[in-house]
């Protein structure tokens, strides 16, 4: 199956290398193929260069956001940031029609000067925006009312998504939500390939507001670990 990744950062590199261990052909997103391959140094969450990533993983290929997007057979996955997410996504809102997005972007806004700001081992914490009464997932669907939007993922670190039984032996649960149950059924699909067995529907996508809110107690709980950015742990749903 052709899946598109759109995004390069940490968390896309470790779909992209997954999905091309089961077999799928990858398309890579990017907004311009030619200064990403062109970059030398780590992005902002030290991340290495792509042109090695891809090198050690000849499947993957680097196109467009838009033609990445178009190439797939029907899933694609957003890594795009959450800041820059909605104005990406909406210039391939054409690419995009018909399609399943899976949406992991976390809303954060990483330069502002809270009156109380939430000290970190690395910085301030970001803020979340939109919250409370809105969601990113919600804002994208609005802007591409001709894609479906499944917000997923969005709990876990993406190396966790991708390999579920790293932690507890899997034994954690992992939470879907969209306003298609077709499209809902595509990512437990999905994310039944990558090793999960507890599956959690929240229902429709209004429920993305309160899974992008988790990211801060995300990190709260990982700080409480000991483990600086994020934490490799999970959340069990006890039923």
């Amino acid at each position: 199956m052709k899946i598109a990744v759109l995004g390069t950062g940490g968390g896309a590199r470790c779909h992209i290398a997954k999905l091309g261990e089961l077999g799928h052909e990858v398309l890579v997103g990017t907004r311009e193929p030619a200064v990403t391959l062109a970059r030398t140094e780590p992005d902002m969450m030290g991340t290495p260069p792509l042109a090695g990533f891809l090198a050690e993983h000849p499947g993957a290929q680097l196109h467009t956001f838009g033609d990445a997007a178009a190439a797939s057979d029907g899933v694609v996955i957003n890594g795009i940031d959450g800041h820059n997410a909605v104005r990406a996504l909406s210039a391939i809102a054409d690419q995009l029609a018909g399609k399943t997005l899976i949406d992991y972007a976390v809303p954060f806004i990483y330069r502002h000067e809270p009156e109380h700001p939430w000290p970190t081992p690395w910085g301030i914490m970001p803020k979340l925006e939109p919250v409370d009464t809105d969601s990113l997932g919600e804002r994208i669907q609005r802007a591409l009312p001709r894609t479906k939007v499944v917000k997923s993922f969005v709990t876990q670190e993406q190396s966790t998504v991708v390999d579920p039984k790293s932690v507890g032996g899997g034994e954690h649960t992992m939470f879907v939500a969209g306003d298609h149950e077709d499209a809902k059924r595509q990512t437990v699909d999905l994310l039944t390939s990558y090793g999960w067995t507890d599956i959690l529907d929240l229902g429709p996508l209004v429920s993305a507001r309160g899974m992008e809110m988790y990211a801060h107690l995300h990190s709260a709980i990982g700080f409480g670990l000991g483990q600086r950015f994020g934490g490799h742990f999970g959340i069990k749903v006890v039923r």
